[in-house]
């Protein structure tokens, strides 16, 4: 997937985003991808990427360096943010549930 071209006008920084979403994608190939600015500071580009993983920093240590180089070296302002796909954070609230259900069951016999 291509960045949007109207968050990513300059060719560095779109060059910078395929860059940084072809790295995600070679670890984790089901990876989607959405562009947009920051609400505070609209300099700053935001690649979300959408990762069927438990801990979402694991894509963040897997791009840092590059990040950096990109921030620092190269002066163009990208961030990664990478969430989880709805499909892990529900099976993670569904197993949540299940883990609280006999603390609930336990503590409503307790106050009956």
């Amino acid at each position: 997937m291509s960045p949007d071209r109207t968050i990513a006008a300059d060719p560095r920084a779109e060059r910078a985003l395929l860059k940084l979403q072809n790295l995600i994608q070679q670890r984790y190939p089901t990876a989607t991808f959405a562009t947009s600015r920051s609400a505070d500071e609209p300099e700053n580009i935001h690649l979300i990427a959408t990762v069927d993983v438990d801990d979402p920093d694991e894509v963040l240590d897997l791009v840092m360096d590059q990040l950096i180089e990109l921030q620092v070296d190269e002066r163009i302002p990208v961030h990664v943010i990478p969430i989880r796909t709805p499909a892990r954070v529900l099976a993670d609230m569904e197993a949540g549930r299940r883990r609280e259900w006999p603390v609930r069951r336990v503590l409503s016999r307790r106050a009956g």
